[in-house]
């Protein structure tokens, strides 16, 4: 792909890639919303050990691909906790049932 040639370029290549990272977290969401269909309280639902594991590898991952770990690091944490906050609402809802 050649270079973009003018800023609004740039922004049509940015806007393209933001409809895909879209797509994506709509997979990614449904895929918490099951998740939080097996889970059984609240621990389970925040499960620090396992957001660790996630963001070390979001790190190492995005190092190898040229993005800065400390960018992945801080876009994720933000992703999994908004995220922790839906599958919350949604077990809170499931136990009121």
């Amino acid at each position: 792909m050649s270079a973009p040639q003018s800023l609004d370029e740039v922004r049509a290549r940015i806007d393209a890639l933001d409809a895909q990272l879209i797509r994506l977290l709509a997979e990614r969401q449904g895929l918490v919303r099951t998740a939080a269909t097996f889970k059984t309280d609240e621990q389970a639902v925040r499960a620090p050990d396992r957001v660790a594991r996630v963001v070390t590898l979001a790190r190492e991952r995005a190092a190898a691909a040229g993005l800065a770990p400390e960018v992945a690091e801080a876009v994720w944490r933000a992703m999994i906790g908004a995220f922790i906050d839906l599958e919350l609402s949604e077990h809170a809802e499931l136990t009121r049932e």
